[in-house]
């Protein structure tokens, strides 16, 4: 029995010096995991930035629709005037030494202002005011539009506002 168990001891302390640390092939899977495991997170941590410059840029187009809807509201005798083009006249709405203007003067100053508004919030930015004359109460279409990294073609916002006349 003694015979039997310095050969046990032996054993487990052959065991013990042969294995003594990692192996380079241990650690090159161990080094492999973790390089694959930090790739997922910087696409991740890519993902998020994209999605966080989306939301911006479709917080920014909601605020800038709702504005000249607010402006058309504001405006209701203009009518059709906001489906025009966009045109600096020098209109003055606040009385502050500029030329008093019509209501479809002050209308094109508003697209003119809006335009350069959707110009320096919205890349490639685009807008579309449309009137429908025939809906009852009449209706304007408004609608931005921008370019997008990594999308094909423009994204957009609209809204549709009724504009009773007064």
């Amino acid at each position: 029995m003694g015979e039997q168990m310095m050969i046990r001891r032996q054993q487990i302390f052959n065991a013990r010096t042969r294995q003594q640390g990692f192996t380079l092939v241990e650690v090159m899977v161990a080094l492999i995991v973790l390089s694959v495991g930090m790739l997922g997170i910087a696409g991740l941590f890519t993902q998020g930035l994209s999605a966080g410059r989306t939301a911006i840029f479709r917080t920014r187009a909601v605020n800038l629709v709702s504005d000249m809807a607010d402006r058309i509201r504001a405006n209701r005798t203009a009518q059709v005037a906001y489906a025009g083009a966009a045109a600096d006249n020098n209109c003055d709405p606040l009385g502050g030494g500029g030329v008093d203007c019509a209501p479809a003067q002050m209308a094109a100053h508003d697209l003119f202002v809006w335009d350069q508004q959707v110009q320096q919030n919205l890349p490639d930015g685009e807008w579309l005011v449309q009137f429908n004359a025939a809906a009852i109460p009449p209706s304007y279409t408004i609608r931005v539009s921008w370019a997008e990294v990594g999308q094909v073609g423009l994204i957009q916002h609209q809204m549709l506002i009724q504009v009773p006349s007064i």
